[in-house]
């Protein structure tokens, strides 16, 4: 990577982590480029050579930040010892996210409210460049893993993002209906429920 490429990088690092510490502190809705550019101390117009517009990059945060988590968690399954169903490696990656989110009510109230299967799906197809986390990768090990007897692993995958994204949401943050906790072992069953409706009959 030459010079022109180095500064380049910094300054779309710079953007994206100002931006994440604005949309965190003071929400997507009250922060505009401007105070993004200024704080990031770059030129408006410097904003639009790496962004179309301030929910472009909001995109983008969120994928790599959902890209951190499922990378994590990916890692602390692949350091487990002990042998483990499909269901329970899903399981396991999603519980591993649920704790990082406990510990980070910033990051909740920002990725789960944005976090849609559209924005999910685009960072997997399209992967930005320069990102080290690739979501790709992790995406398609998830599927390489499932059985061969999991129908349409894709809806499958999508209905337990949109259910698990939804449902723990006002438990981390809020604790209703009740503490993250107690959610979970009725997320997991409900998790299990839709991958044990994925396999066919047929296998």
């Amino acid at each position: 990577m030459g010079k022109l490429d180095i500064n380049k990088k910094a300054k779309e690092d710079s953007l994206l982590a100002t931006a994440y510490k604005l949309f965190t502190t003071n929400g997507v809705s009250k922060t505009s480029v401007s105070d993004i550019a200024k704080s990031a101390g770059v030129a408006k117009g410097t904003f639009y050579l790496y962004f179309k517009d301030k929910y472009d990059l909001k995109n983008r945060l969120v994928a790599h930040q959902s890209s951190k988590l499922f990378s994590n968690a990916i890692s602390a399954l692949e350091a487990e010892s002990k042998e483990m169903s499909f269901n329970e490696k899903i399981i396991f990656v999603i519980d591993n996210i649920l704790d990082q989110l406990e510990g980070n009510h910033a990051m909740v109230a920002f990725i789960a409210k944005n976090l849609s299967w559209g924005v999910f799906k685009h960072a997997v197809t399209s992967p930005s460049k320069g990102d080290n986390m690739d979501l790709r990768a992790i995406y398609d090990a998830i599927l390489a893993d499932a059985p061969d007897s999991i129908t349409e692993p894709e809806i499958m995958l999508f209905m337990i993002v949109e259910l698990v994204s939804s449902t723990c949401h006002s438990a981390i943050l809020y604790g209703e209906p009740v503490s993250l906790e107690k959610l979970k072992p009725y997320v997991y069953r409900s998790v299990n429920d839709i991958i044990n409706r994925h396999i066919s009959a047929d296998n």
